[in-house]
């Protein structure tokens, strides 16, 4: 460990303080949003102030600088920046949960990404599209993928594909492969309704060697038994990586519907309807609306927030994390963009005609959480057969959890 890193060890920030950093960001957030959406990408500023609050930290090991912090911290943070503009947010939780995978891979890996600058950002898809070749001491990478959030401010990136297997009776081997900026190009693809400013596009690899080190086993991730532990071996780094990146791709949904909600009361407390009279804040159905909206945003975080208290307890307390609690937990986070979204939907044909504008408050956090019940992590009919099916003690049929 150099002396750079022990510094930035002891002067990391507490708990609070990141959160409240966050919470300052807002204001600027929502005045960015508009070129945010229309640049289609997170402005560099916005990155640099992340960067210094030192937020993609909070889940970054401690002997490369980070602060090994409690996963619910960084998703405080992410829901605060997600209430300022959903897509920040989003990038947040998707690049800034990337070291702790990072964290989880061969330390050679890690030391080619952190050892000179423990800063790097990284991206990622994990859709299973590459095509992969073995060769020796690794893997040729070949391939298209779609939906890199955040991509244009990361130095490497994270890429799913199938490793074909060795003998025809065994199951292809799923894999995260980490690759160079040298060795991709980013394919500016993202034209989208909502959560524009992710600057999701396509990242493009051409026949580029992967060493078996720079690749990470879903099954690992499964197991909770990554070749990373070896060093980074606090607790935190023995939970299922498939927990973690549920949240961070539905957390931002939370803070979305909060500036959805905020909006709402802005619109109802001065809204007069020109047609029929009727003041807004008076309608029982439009109060009733928000309220249930506010209600149940509230029993969501509640139930998240408890899950990954629940899941740091016991790998805290050197157990194993019985696996209905992650068919429990994995539902439950898939379930949020939904719930959100059709939270707001209810909503938006009670504030009148003047809410459909593009400069209404509530259409940009509409159409994020809209856009955000896309990313199949989203979907919780792709999670509930499981969830049933272990209520009955039927074997699991998806292993990502």
């Amino acid at each position: 460990m150099t002396n750079i890193q022990k510094v930035v060890i002891d002067t990391a920030p507490a708990p609070e303080e990141l959160i409240a950093r966050a919470r300052a960001m807002i204001p600027a957030l929502k005045a960015r949003a508009k070129r945010t959406t229309a640049e289609r990408k997170i402005p560099d500023e916005t990155i640099a102030e992340m960067q210094a609050a030192g937020f993609f930290r909070v889940l970054q090991p401690k002997r490369w600088g980070g602060y090994e912090m409690h996963p619910n911290v960084f998703f405080e943070i992410q829901k605060l920046l997600a209430e300022g503009c959903m897509s920040t947010g989003w990038v947040y939780g998707v690049v800034g949960g990337h070291p702790y995978e990072l964290a989880l891979f061969h330390d050679q890996a890690q030391r080619e990404v952190w050892a000179e600058d423990d800063s790097i950002l990284v991206s990622s898809s994990y859709q299973p599209v590459g095509k992969v070749e073995r060769a020796e001491g690794g893997f040729y990478l070949s391939g298209r993928w779609g939906f890199s959030s955040g991509s244009e401010h990361c130095q490497w990136v994270l890429l799913g594909a199938m490793v074909p297997p060795l003998n025809a009776d065994e199951p292809p081997d799923m894999r995260t492969f980490l690759v160079p900026r040298a060795d991709y190009q980013i394919d500016q693809t993202w034209d989208t309704f909502g959560l524009q400013g992710t600057g999701s596009h396509d990242i493009v690899v051409e026949r580029a060697f992967v060493p078996e080190y720079r690749t990470h086993k879903a099954i690992d991730g499964f197991l909770c038994q990554n070749p990373g532990q070896a060093e980074n071996s606090a607790p935190l780094f023995r939970m299922p990586w498939a927990q973690l990146f549920l949240r961070l791709v539905s957390t931002a949904a939370l803070g979305g519907t909060r500036a959805a909600i905020n909006a709402a009361l802005e619109i109802a407390q001065s809204r007069i309807s020109t047609n029929t009279g009727k003041v807004s804040k008076s309608d029982p159905i439009l109060l009733n609306a928000i309220a249930t909206a506010y209600a149940q945003l509230d029993e969501m975080e509640a139930v998240l927030r408890r899950n990954f208290d629940d899941l740091v307890a016991i790998v805290e307390a050197g157990e194993e994390i019985p696996m209905a609690k992650r068919q429990l937990y994995r539902f439950q986070s898939s379930s949020v963009a939904r719930r959100c979204a059709d939270l707001v939907d209810n909503l938006l044909p009670l504030l009148g005609g003047r809410a459909i504008y593009m400069h209404s408050p509530i259409i940009q956090p509409w159409l994020d959480l809209n856009a955000a019940r896309a990313h199949v992590a989203n979907d919780p009919n792709n999670m509930g057969p499981d969830l049933a099916n272990g209520l009955m003690g039927i074997p699991l049929a998806f292993h990502f959890l």
